[in-house]
């Protein structure tokens, strides 16, 4: 049977955002998380399985969300800058494959796959939605084109003046509430005795948080305490460290400081009300789901397309760093009564991975040069669960271009971006962070340092690890270029 899939990306969650899952070692026993309200996503993790080891290709919009829709690396793609002027049309998106499949392909959100800074996205030229209700983020900079503000207009709302005290916007007027409701209309299209029915489904929920700006609705946010909130992985080396890296012209879009410096704890706890807010949101379409009938022919997918510094190592937002609370991301698969439920499996896998699994879900071949690998045999327990790369990569290619010159195409603090170029190789053990062209690099042993305080870059007793990573990560970067076509001989 071929099954809908209700595909939730949010924006910028970090992989210790969910209860039931909370913090993971890589091979320890789940801690849940006692600070965050997400009682809905934790259904969803015992009904299917878990990742607890997923990462994004870049800890940034744009290459992140181009390489988990293509299943290839940002850089394979040329979708590399947050905010490309253009979608390259490098390969096809896995949307565009399964609505020539026959899929009724739906979206709510982002796409993101070229700029949409105060103008409308371009769209792909073919990226397979017939329903695409797009809204970048709850901003009113778009005078047309923004379906969440024409949506609140209909509803007799101005999307300016409720922005002007973003707490105070009723949960019921959010742009993740009106995400969800996109996707629930979508829903009922496709339940028995509508038109639709019968015909398989995507939809893509792509809700603007929990990004930043740190506003959820103030009902929301009275549930946390800031006080209470657990505090940053943060030591007074970090500020040398990230100095460090900052002289040494890699890009970030905060500077260091102590997380006090920059009330931490109040950012996580409107953070994690943020969250509460989806997780409500998906209990909403779980209970469509069941309402019309169509849970159980429908894959449900969670995840983001990064994470968030939210203070470790003096660190707000993101940019070129790969520690792991920004590359590391939740990713929950449930189907009960196909997949395996109420499994966390610590294997490595990336968010390449999502678009092969989505095409054997659907029956359909994966294209040839695709570099993510399905995780269909884990979600179906044809084969160990904890095994399935041996390593992951990530990438980081002028995510974050500088503005071009003169004055009226300089972006707010943009003139101090380099256009770093760096990668990321993690294996069970290591990590291995290398800053191309800026003289510097981070070497992390995770088994007696998942903090990440320590790196070991420079110390002689690990330059033989060092070496060979290096190689590792190197032969990694070469294999995953792509050459192109088949060329014919010719002699």
């Amino acid at each position: 049977m071929t099954p809908n899939i209700l595909w939730i990306c949010t924006d910028q969650q970090r992989y210790d955002t969910i209860g039931a899952l909370g913090t993971f070692g890589l091979h320890a026993s789940p801690a849940p998380n006692p600070h965050v309200r997400t009682p809905n996503l934790d259904r969803l993790v015992r009904e299917g399985v878990a990742f607890t080891h997923a990462y994004c290709q870049s800890p940034i919009c744009t290459p992140s969300r181009a390489s988990f829709l293509t299943g290839r690396y940002p850089s394979t793609v040329h979708a590399c800058g947050n905010g490309n002027d253009y979608w390259d049309e490098a390969a096809p998106l896995v949307t565009r494959l399964l609505k020539d499949a026959g899929y009724d392909c739906g979206l709510a959100g982002k796409l993101h796959l070229s700029a949409a800074d105060r103008r409308v996205e371009r769209r792909p030229r073919d990226d397979g939605y017939r329903v695409f209700h797009w809204s970048h983020d709850p901003r009113d900079w778009w005078p047309e084109g923004h379906a969440y503000k024409e949506w609140l207009a209909v509803k007799g709302h101005d999307l300016g003046e409720l922005r002007q005290d973003p707490h105070a916007i009723p949960p019921e007027l959010h742009q993740t509430t009106w995400c969800a409701q996109m996707a629930i209309d979508f829903i009922e299209e496709h339940a028995p005795g509508r038109e639709r029915h019968g015909l398989p489904w995507l939809f893509s929920l792509n809700c603007f948080d929990p990004h930043p700006e740190f506003d959820p609705p103030q009902a929301y946010l009275d549930h946390f305490e800031p006080a209470a909130m657990p505090v940053p992985l943060f030591r007074e080396s970090d500020l040398a460290a990230q100095a460090a890296l900052a002289a040494a012209g890699v890009d970030f879009q905060t500077e260091a400081r102590r997380p006090e410096a920059f009330d931490a704890k109040g950012k996580q706890a409107a953070y994690y009300a943020m969250i509460e807010l989806i997780d409500d949101n998906v209990g909403r379409l779980l209970d469509a789901l069941e309402r019309t009938g169509q849970r159980e022919h429908t894959v449900i997918v969670f995840t983001s397309d990064h994470g968030e510094a939210l203070g470790d190592h003096g660190l707000l937002l993101k940019g070129c760093r790969f520690y792991e609370g920004l590359v590391r991301i939740p990713l929950i698969w449930s189907w009960p009564g196909h997949f395996r439920d109420d499994l966390r499996s610590d294997a490595l896998v990336e968010l390449t991975d999502i678009m092969p699994t989505l095409l054997d879900l659907a029956g359909l071949p994966v294209p040839e040069r695709t570099q993510g690998r399905s995780l269909l045999p884990i979600l179906t327990g044809q084969v160990p669960a904890n095994e399935h790369r041996p390593f992951v990569r990530a990438e980081y290619v002028r995510a974050l271009p500088p503005s071009p010159p003169g004055p009226a195409a300089q972006t707010p603090g943009r003139p101090r971006f380099t256009g770093t170029y760096a990668t990321m190789w993690r294996d069970r053990r290591y990590k291995l962070v290398v800053y191309h062209g800026c003289g510097v690099g981070e070497l992390f042993d995770l088994g007696d340092d998942p903090g990440e305080f320590v790196n070991l870059w420079d110390s002689p007793a690990h330059a033989g690890a060092k070496c060979d990573l290096l190689r590792q990560s190197f032969d990694a970067l070469a294999l995953a270029v792509d050459s192109g076509p088949p060329q014919t001989a010719r002699f």
